[in-house]
C-alpha cells in the first residue's frame, strides 16, 4: 500500500500532480533551491484552472526513501540518468518509480539507473501547466493520467483518481506513448518555433508542415509495430485550437533552458534510422530549436533537478 509520495522534479506538471496527491498521500517533492524554499515558506500554489495551496515539504535532494513510496518523475527527459542515479542508493523493494513524462524512452533510461533494484512504470499525462514564479504553477488544463499496465498499477490509478488526477490503466503503453509523441512532435516544436500558444497550432497555414512531420513519425512508428487509424493534423486542430497552454519546448526556450527535442522529434530520426526511414523534415525541426537553444551560466553548472 503506497504511504508516501516523492514528486522528483516539482515543476509544472510535477507541481501539479504534487499539490493534488498531497490531498490523500505523505508528499514530499523536490525542486531546485529557490522553489523549495518558496513551497516551504508560502505552500505549493496553484492558479488558474483550479486555485489551492498544498502545504508540502520540499527539498533539493532525497536523503531517504521510506518503505511504500511512490516516486512520481517528472523531471525533464534530459535529466532522468542524474535524477534517477541519486536515488538509486536509497531504493527500497517495494518502491515503485513513475515515470510522468513526454518523449521515447524516459524510463529505459531510469531501469537502466536503478539496476533492477524496484519496479519502473510509464505513464502519460494529459494535464497541462506552467511554472509562473518560485511556489507557484499555473494549472492551464485537466485531463487524466495513463499509467502502465502492472501489478502495481490499479493502485496508483485509484489513488489519482481519488486525487482528482483520473488514473486510468493503459491498454498499450507503448501506443499511447507514440500517440502523445506524434502530436508532440508537432505541437511543441512548431509552436516555439512560430512563438504561440498551444492554440496557434490550429493555423490552417501549418497544415503542410504538420502533415510532413506526422507522415514521417507514423512511418517510424508503423516500423516499430505501432499503426494508427487517425487523422492526427485533423485531431491536433480539433482538440488543441482553444487551448490557452504554452507549450513545454516553449517555455523552455523562453527561460534560456535546453528543450527534450531529443527525445522527442530527434527521438523518432534516431529510431528512423535504425530502420532505414529517413526523417528530414523532424530532423530539421531538431535543428532548429537546437539552434534557439541559449544555455545560460546557471544551466550550464546546474546539477539540481529540473523545476
Amino acid at each position: 500500500m503506497i504511504e508516501h509520495i516523492i514528486v522528483l522534479g516539482a515543476g509544472a506538471i510535477g507541481g501539479i500532480y504534487a499539490a493534488k496527491l498531497a490531498a490523500g498521500c505523505d508528499v514530499t517533492v523536490v525542486a531546485r533551491r529557490e522553489h523549495a524554499d518558496a513551497i516551504n515558506a508560502g505552500g505549493l500554489r496553484l492558479v488558474g484552472h483550479e486555485e489551492m495551496t498544498a502545504r508540502v515539504p520540499a527539498v533539493t535532494a532525497v536523503r531517504s526513501i521510506a518503505p511504500r513510496t511512490l516516486v512520481v518523475l517528472s523531471t525533464k527527459v534530459n535529466d532522468n540518468r542524474a535524477a534517477a542515479e541519486g536515488i538509486a542508493d536509497k531504493i527500497q523493494d517495494d518502491t515503485v518509480i513513475l515515470c510522468v513524462q513526454n518523449g521515447l524512452g524516459g524510463e529505459d533510461i531510469v531501469k537502466e539507473a536503478v539496476g533492477g533494484r524496484c519496479v519502473v512504470l510509464r505513464a502519460i499525462t494529459h494535464f497541462g501547466g506552467i511554472f509562473r514564479t518560485p511556489g507557484v504553477v499555473e494549472f492551464k488544463v485537466a485531463g487524466d493520467t495513463l499509467i502502465e499496465q502492472s501489478p502495481r498499477s490499479a493502485e496508483i490509478a485509484d489513488l489519482f483518481s481519488t486525487c482528482g488526477l483520473d488514473g486510468r490503466l493503459s491498454d498499450s503503453i507503448k501506443v499511447d506513448i507514440w500517440r502523445k509523441l506524434v502530436i508532440n512532435c508537432v505541437i511543441n516544436p512548431v509552436t516555439a518555433i512560430v512563438g504561440s500558444d498551444v492554440g496557434g497550432i490550429a493555423n490552417a497555414g501549418l497544415n503542410p508542415l504538420k502533415q510532413l512531420v506526422v507522415g514521417e513519425c507514423l512511418e517510424v512508428a508503423r516500423a516499430d509495430g505501432v499503426r494508427f487509424d487517425l487523422d492526427f493534423v485533423a485531431t491536433i486542430d480539433r482538440v488543441f485550437a482553444s487551448s490557452p497552454n504554452i507549450a513545454s519546448m516553449r517555455q523552455d526556450l523562453l527561460k534560456g533552458r535546453p528543450t527534450e527535442i531529443d527525445h522527442l522529434n530527434g527521438a523518432v530520426v534516431d529510431l528512423g534510422r535504425r530502420f532505414g526511414i529517413a526523417c528530414p523534415v523532424n530532423g530539421a525541426l531538431v535543428a532548429i530549436i537546437k539552434a534557439l537553444e541559449r544555455p545560460t551560466t546557471e544551466d550550464a553548472g546546474d546539477t539540481e533537478v529540473r523545476s
